[in-house]
């Protein structure tokens, strides 16, 4: 089911690290719908993010919900360790998950919302029997990892294919996107058929506007990405 609706997640890696108090509140003030907390361990990505201490601590200063989303190999390892609330989204990779099934079930029964998540090589056939069981899948149109890089413009036809799957199987699912998401590639993105966008360095934590002004701006976009995905 497509709502007419695009959420924003505020990816926090990307945050200004000496101003978090004050771009929290400003998030909050606009009505941003996530936190987007991106834990790396650095076996499945080649980077180190934030650990759940960290995490805890800026989500209890937060009335948002929060967006996990586990770059880690063996996830169900570190499940435990952060402070789940209700309606938060716990995602994981298809990729880094030996038992993909059972970890998905394990979400479940933490009381989060259940998302996978695939990288931009792996097709979206690998989900074809465990999609009925999830939420919402996060499309990566970058490489998992690192901040500012470019989008993986084959990675808009998969929105579009997943957006078939999940109408054609009748399903709720949402659609995340995460990935050099910014007002040259949002409009595309939501036509394809996009319900949650993943803000980072190139488009609301950006060093050329204020915070304000890029929410403002990603907003815009959205909705004119709305206009042509019914168009």
């Amino acid at each position: 089911m497509v709502e007419n609706k695009v959420e924003i997640s505020a990816s926090i890696m990307c945050i200004n690290w000496l101003n978090v108090g004050a771009d929290l509140e400003v998030l909050e003030k606009h009505g941003i719908d996530y936190l987007h907390w991106d834990i790396i361990d650095g076996t499945f990505a080649s980077d180190f993010t934030m650990g759940s201490s960290i995490i805890n601590k800026i989500k209890s200063k937060s009335k948002m919900r929060s967006d996990y989303h586990l770059m880690v190999v063996e996830p169900s390892r570190v499940f435990q360790t952060f402070d789940i609330s209700k309606d938060d989204v716990l995602t994981i990779h298809q990729e880094a998950s030996r038992n993909l099934h059972r970890d998905l079930v394990s979400i479940r029964r933490l009381g989060a919302r259940v998302g996978v998540a695939i990288s931009p090589g792996t097709p979206l056939e690998t989900l074809e029997y465990i999609i009925e069981d999830v939420d919402q899948v996060l499309i990566m149109t970058v490489d998992p990892g690192f901040m500012g890089q470019k989008l993986i413009p084959q990675t808009l036809r998969k929105i579009e294919k997943l957006r078939q799957m999940i109408s054609d199987l009748k399903l709720n699912v949402k659609i995340e996107v995460d990935g050099n998401v910014n007002i040259g590639n949002v409009r595309e993105m939501v036509a394809a058929g996009a319900d949650i966008l993943v803000g980072g360095s190139s488009g609301l934590f950006r060093s050329d506007v204020s915070l304000e002004s890029a929410i403002q701006f990603l907003r815009e976009d959205i909705s004119r990405g709305i206009e042509k995905r019914g168009a």
